[in-house]
């Protein structure tokens, strides 16, 4: 490893350059890896930042303009010859080049952060002959912004940013899913436009023509049903993750980039929300709200009252079963450190409170966007708050995650049953 980092010292300019030429050649190696590093390098003082851009944009530049004009040159011939072996004949080749006629040139800036992708980019470029001069401005473009992103990171992270490409691979499965289950959606849906309108349209008028048959109430049960289930897996990853202390990196990495990138003083204004006198207030105009919208019934009183008070012994009841857990000796981690404020009190208290208040509030009213908005409002208070808790505080990121998730699994379970309570009450 020092021998490693003894070469890269002494060549880190030649060594970026001919990794992010090569991997825009389609050869499989990690050019990001290599400009993370690289900005680990700017912050120790061993690479200049702006130099470092630099040669990854001339690089890049170079990489992709070379697979374009080989894909110009002879990338036809081929899809002529051996394209109906994949289902990519002459035909097919005209839509897509057609698409990318329109649209494709903007993919350029996006397609760098794809790996898998961006490898080909260029070679598909040249076949459907998109001009040069406009292919030039968003490849350029592209290779601009992902040098910016991945050496300003790695400069951003310094120590840390080893831990951060572990962390991202751990998930990168997930996110290589979801990214490539977007762009065969998008691809399909160029290819087969008409077609997918057609079903769509024909989906519509029966979902619509079903839905006149069951009564609001109950689509809003399902809703709340489809949500508690996602948070329960969700619930039960972290916990998960909890137990086979899995949470080290996620920790180190998270905390950082928060003190370091995205904490500013002005933000500790917002601690105010977590006083008690702004629980009292949004208390107090829920209940006011309710009283001169004459809803406040029975079951109001119940939804309202069950998850306030019953939120710590349930955040309680979670915690001693973790311990219990921890006495046990299970899941294989006797003797590592675990610590006993998983899930976090005070994060499990915030969602609690705004979350019951802002539903109820977001229920009774008659504007349509109040629930857009109350819950836009929720996520940033929640997103700040926690910024906040982890910058001036002690409480891990995963301690405030779950409370967060704990806290939602609690309120969403009560929204669930009191609506149930309601739906045979008025029955």
């Amino acid at each position: 490893m020092s021998h490693l980092m003894s070469l890269f010292e002494h060549h880190s300019y030649l060594i970026l350059f001919s990794v992010v030429l090569l991997e825009l050649l389609a050869i499989p190696i990690s050019a990001e890896i290599i400009m993370s590093f690289s900005g680990y390098f700017v912050y120790m003082g061993k690479m200049n930042y702006f130099l470092a851009l630099l040669t990854v944009f001339v690089a890049g530049g170079i990489g992709i303009s070379t697979t374009y004009w080989i894909g110009r040159a002879g990338g036809y011939k081929l899809i002529e010859k051996y394209g109906k072996y994949i289902h990519f004949g002459p035909e097919r080749y005209k839509k897509t080049a057609d698409w990318f006629e329109r649209s494709g040139s903007k993919m350029l800036i996006f397609a760098y952060f794809i790996a898998g992708v961006r490898h080909f980019t260029g070679y598909i470029s040249g076949i459907s002959r998109m001009p040069f001069k406009k292919f030039v401005i968003f490849a350029y473009t592209g290779s601009a912004l992902w040098g910016i992103c991945f050496i300003t990171l790695g400069k951003m992270l310094g120590p840390h940013w080893k831990d951060f490409h572990k962390l991202a691979d751990k998930y990168m499965i997930y996110f290589i899913i979801a990214i490539a289950v977007l762009i065969v959606g998008f691809f399909a849906y160029r290819l087969y436009k008409k077609q997918i309108k057609a079903f769509f349209i024909r989906f519509t008028n029966w979902l619509m023509n079903r839905l006149k048959t069951i009564r609001a109430t109950e689509v809003f049960l399902i809703s709340l049903t489809i949500i508690l289930v996602g948070m329960v897996i969700l619930m039960l990853g972290l916990a998960q993750d909890y137990l086979y202390n899995e949470f080290t990196q996620f920790n180190t990495v998270t905390e950082y980039l928060i003190r370091s990138v995205f904490y500013m003083d002005w933000m500790k204004g917002f601690l105010i929300f977590q006083t008690p006198y702004a629980y009292v207030f949004i208390v107090a105009i829920t209940i006011i709200y309710l009283w001169r919208k004459k809803k406040f019934t029975v079951v109001e009183l119940l939804l309202f009252l069950v998850p306030l008070i019953g939120a710590e012994p349930f955040q309680d009841l979670i915690s001693k079963f973790f311990s219990f857990i921890r006495s046990i000796g299970s899941f294989g981690f006797v003797g590592k450190p675990h610590l006993t404020n998983f899930p976090d009190l005070n994060a499990t208290t915030i969602i609690t409170i705004y979350g019951t208040c802002l539903f109820l509030l977001a229920r009774h009213s008659k504007r349509k966007d109040t629930p857009f908005f109350a819950l836009l409002f929720m996520l940033i208070l929640l997103i700040v708050l926690a910024i906040v808790n982890i910058a001036t505080t002690n409480v891990l990121p995963s301690d405030i995650a779950g409370g967060y998730v704990y806290g939602g699994v609690w309120i969403i379970l009560n929204f669930l049953l009191f609506e149930l309570l309601r739906l045979v009450l008025e029955k």
